[in-house]
């Protein structure tokens, strides 16, 4: 399993496809609380699940004022076919080419797969990581530590 980046970390900025014609920077989104969702392949069956539960309680991460994006070295025309098929209500970013550089910057990159990690990052209104977990990569992490951590920067 890889060693993620830690919370206190400034979250390295990137620019990814989010759709075959349009890309998504991390800086856009500051001001605002953002979780980022390092997952293997959208047709896997645990990605499949954690995204569909991701997209379940998406009304509770919104509640927090966050934004929610989904990360895998999958192309964007597969990311598009996938959240159709799961009529998913969230951003999924396409970290194709080069393949895993934006993952490989979170330490979220298994180099020996040529996969992303299962890895949670919740980054702050200022950009800088507050909490972060590696998962084994059969096991869907759920969205309890998201929650708590998106709890933690409204104290």
């Amino acid at each position: 399993m890889s060693e993620v980046l830690s919370p206190g970390t400034q979250a390295p900025d990137f620019s990814l496809p989010v759709t075959p014609d349009q890309k998504l920077s991390l800086r856009e989104l500051r001001g605002m609380p953002v979780i980022l969702a390092f997952y293997p392949a959208d047709w896997s069956p645990v990605c499949g699940d954690q995204m569909a539960l991701y997209n379940e309680i998406l009304p509770e991460f919104q509640k927090h004022g966050a934004k929610l994006l989904g990360i895998s070295v999958d192309g964007s025309w597969c990311h598009e076919a996938f959240t159709k098929n799961r009529n998913l209500h969230f951003p999924l970013l396409a970290d194709f080419e080069p393949k895993g550089a934006v993952a490989r910057s979170y330490g979220a990159y298994r180099e020996e797969d040529g996969i992303t990690e299962r890895a949670l990052f919740v980054i702050d209104k200022d950009g800088i990581i507050r909490w972060s977990y590696c998962s084994p990569i059969a096991i869907n992490p759920g969205a309890e530590g998201i929650l708590q951590a998106l709890e933690s920067l409204s104290e």
